[in-house]
């Protein structure tokens, strides 16, 4: 018999359950029952003062050096003595410690990756969530073993999955964390990086897009060629992703590709399906924001007549919802309106518009000034 120790809290399960099979992912610590590791344990869980039970867990360390599950298991408890304590330096040097003895244990990796988030090292606990990432994607991989039904191999799989749902959530909460909390962009956008290979199709991929449009944009690494690449390395993995579909009719509308910005936007309004009954506000608001992207594109082709009628439905998808694409719309209007001399009609869109704090505010007063100039010079 065998005991595999799989608790933050050190306690020893009796029921064993360890992936042994060639070709198996996921690691777990296992002390054999009844061995002079097990009594060792058994003593240190039942002292009571934390100092003494610190203390023995280094010495048993030191006396089961030639079992590495016994020095992984020993180190992590360590670590997590000093965690509780607030020292995370050293919880993170005993826990590197347990992790060579024992890399794709999960405890572990949950435990560093929590230590590494509370001493503020965002890149450390990227490292520990992408090694947890891949662990986690790692089962059901394995082989079938030999003589093992297919429905057995299947429950077998369904049922180590279930085992390390919450520590694969924790490392993806914990990954999007340290993301949030890197103030240097180069560093974030290689954390960011780490986070999507090591889970390609997380609940946060719409948090996570946003850092990325964010960090590779104008005030942070204003590097459009690799914003492209992104937006459509995420239309590979979902071609339904809302975020990369407006994100690149965004960019090929600023690059003067009209033909790929309409295409984009085009899509996106399909998949938001704005006129549906169960449309929510960030539905609404994203087709709203890809009929105004294909408005920009009429009004930079001077194609007016084209231009008024998608710049109308997005005002109507974004009016209440988003005042920034709304303002856009509402200029896009007017400009169109003043430029085939309906200056009444201008008017009336630009005004509302020209009450809105934002970075259409000040072109859109100016237009209005020049319409209204000219409608009094027409009376």
């Amino acid at each position: 018999m065998k005991r595999c120790i799989g608790s933050l809290l050190g306690v020893v399960f009796l029921v064993a359950f360890s992936i042994s099979q060639a070709g198996a992912q996921v690691e777990r610590i296992v002390i054999a029952a009844g061995s002079d590791e097990d009594h060792a344990l058994q003593e240190i869980n039942n002292e009571q003062d934390a100092t003494k039970r610190l203390t023995m867990y280094q010495d048993f360390v030191q006396k089961f050096s030639s079992n590495p599950q016994a020095v992984a298991y020993g180190n992590w408890q360590i670590s997590q003595a000093y965690s509780a304590s607030g020292d995370f330096q050293k919880a993170l040097d005993y826990g590197d410690k347990a992790l060579a003895s024992a890399p794709r244990d999960l405890g572990i990796l949950v435990s560093q990756a929590s230590a590494a988030v509370q001493a503020k090292k965002s890149a450390k606990a990227m490292d520990y969530c992408a090694k947890g990432g891949e662990v986690c994607h790692s089962v059901g991989k394995e082989t079938k073993p030999e003589g093992m039904s297919d429905d057995d191999f299947a429950r077998k799989i369904e049922s180590e999955k279930n085992s390390i749902q919450d520590s694969c959530d924790f490392l993806q909460t914990s990954g999007l964390n340290a993301i949030a909390a890197e103030t240097n962009a180069k560093n974030r956008m290689a954390e960011i990086e780490k986070f999507t290979t090591a889970f390609p199709d997380s609940k946060y991929g719409d948090q996570v897009s946003s850092y990325v449009v964010y960090t590779l944009g104008p005030g942070q690494l204003n590097d459009q060629a690799r914003l492209v690449a992104f937006g459509e390395k995420m239309l590979a993995n979902d071609p339904n992703s809302m975020l990369a579909l407006l994100l690149l009719a965004s960019h090929y509308l600023d690059s003067g590709n009209s033909t790929k910005a309409i295409s984009y936007a085009q899509k996106a309004i399909e998949v938001a399906k704005a006129d549906a009954p169960d449309a929510d506000k960030k539905r609404k608001i994203s087709a709203g924001t890809a009929h105004n992207t294909i408005g920009w594109v009429y009004l930079n082709q001077d194609k007016l007549t084209s231009a008024i009628p998608e710049l109308k439905i997005a005002a109507a998808l974004v009016k209440g919802q988003d005042d920034q694409q709304y303002a856009r719309a509402l200029y896009g209007m007017g400009f169109a309106y003043a430029k085939e001399g309906r200056l009444t009609e201008a008017r009336e869109v630009l005004t509302p518009a020209s009450k809105i704090p934002g970075p259409m505010q000040a072109m859109t007063e100016d237009l209005l000034l020049k319409v209204n100039r000219a409608r009094a010079k027409g009376n």
